[in-house]
């Protein structure tokens, strides 16, 4: 089954082309990670499947229905959308921005129910977020707030969930806090499309990886036979080794010194000895 399918997505920022002729789709039930470097679409490829961007040209369809035939608010109710940089309201708690994942289920005569109320529980028991309920959402470690705001949107209780690069800028505890957390998501039943930057954190938990560069899409498939040295030198013009984790195997990417044309440093005697011989 396809939870989302694109076709022949094409976008240019004035005369700069971001985009052009992406296509792929997307399984129900996995975690998809999108990999490439700075300026190849990532961000603007989730934009545009959460109608954060117009489509210029190419089809998005959503459960096998365009994306345009869906209100704003319909389309609230199937995707989830959580930006680079998200911004909190003043003064929010996270008891209040979880509770927001329930604003597209609501309605003038369909205030808060006993299912609002369920979805917001399950969120902070999974996400954990019992000791920091009551604190101001602007006061929490980076680690913390990328939970509540994932707890915000698993309230929002979609079946497609759209994540741009949540662990950017969290030290190696909390990225792995916030992995395990998406991959909860996902092993939930969920379809789970994320914007990562790291290689090896990429190829660890998503099931499938979509490598972009130049706008286009240059790989597709599952995550560990995606992440292979080729396929990485050529993204990032580099030189890697790719080496298996002890314990599950996962690839490592370690980027080889580059010192080729560099001068060498000489060893000069101590400064006290020159001259004693």
């Amino acid at each position: 089954m396809t939870a989302l399918r694109a076709e022949n997505l094409h976008f240019a920022y004035q005369d700069k082309v971001v985009l052009d002729d992406v296509s792929f789709s997307l399984p129900r039930g996995k975690l998809i990670g999108i990999v490439g470097p700075n300026g190849s679409g990532k961000s603007t490829l989730l934009k545009l499947l959460a109608r954060q961007l117009p489509l210029q040209r190419g089809t998005v369809e959503i459960h096998g229905k365009p994306l345009l035939g869906y209100s704003l608010k319909a389309l609230a109710r199937e995707l989830a959308f959580l930006p680079q940089r998200p911004v909190l309201a003043e003064g929010i708690r996270v008891e209040q921005l979880v509770q927001y994942g329930r604003h597209p289920h609501q309605g003038w005569f369909n205030q808060w129910s006993a299912e609002d109320a369920c979805q917001v529980a399950r969120a902070r028991e999974v996400m954990q977020l019992d000791a920091i309920w009551q604190r101001s959402a602007a006061s929490l470690s980076g680690g913390q707030a990328q939970r509540a705001w994932l707890g915000m949107i698993l309230a929002q209780n979609t079946d497609l969930i759209l994540l741009d690069e949540p662990t950017s800028a969290l030290d190696i505890g909390h990225q792995a806090e916030v992995m395990e957390a998406v991959h909860q998501i996902a092993a939930a039943g969920r379809t789970v499309l994320i914007v990562i930057h790291d290689l090896g954190v990429a190829a660890r938990y998503c099931d499938e990886l979509i490598a972009l560069a130049d706008g286009r899409v240059q790989a597709i498939g599952p995550a560990r036979q995606v992440m292979t040295k080729a396929l990485v030198d050529r993204l990032y013009d580099t030189d890697v080794d790719i080496l298996p984790a002890p314990g599950d195997g996962a690839p490592v990417i370690v980027p080889r010194r580059r010192t080729r044309g560099l001068q060498q440093p000489t060893l000069r005697e101590h400064p006290e000895t020159e001259g004693m011989q």
